[in-house]
């Protein structure tokens, strides 16, 4: 039939968007002690991935700026350029702005965080608070 998927269902649940496989990407370099060429990316995701879907993704990511490579003989390797904690920051403030109520959004970060994690935010907001010069009132 015209317009139907014909992958099974199976393999259309297990799909994963390119944002989802940029992190996993990501992850593994992040977590490497070196740079990794493509072949070391691929079995370090768990080798599901196609190589070209591997290389696919490093380029769009090397284009975006968030990772490096360099010549290792005839082959690049990569690696991160920017911090985990960068990345996931820049997600929460894009999140943010394309919400509709920035308050529903805030307040479901507010409601998923663990107490370790209020202490820390109470804390980081009250230096913020303390380093903001007094307004006039």
């Amino acid at each position: 039939m015209p317009g139907r998927d014909r992958r099974s269902p199976r393999r259309a649940a297990s799909r994963r968007g390119s944002g989802e496989l940029e992190g996993e990407v990501l992850a593994a370099l992040w977590a490497a002690s070196e740079p990794l060429v493509p072949a070391a990316v691929q079995a370090a995701v768990g080798g599901d991935l196609a190589y070209t879907t591997v290389m696919t993704i490093l380029v769009r990511l090397h284009d975006k700026g968030v990772i490096e490579r360099t010549k290792v003989g005839r082959a690049f390797a990569y690696s991160p350029v920017v911090a985990e904690t960068e990345v996931v920051a820049d997600h929460v403030r894009r999140l943010l702005a394309h919400g509709n109520d920035r308050a529903a959004v805030l307040q479901g970060l507010i409601d998923g965080l663990r107490p370790e994690d209020e202490t820390m935010l109470r804390a980081m907001l009250a230096e913020i608070d303390q380093a903001r010069p007094e307004q006039a009132h």
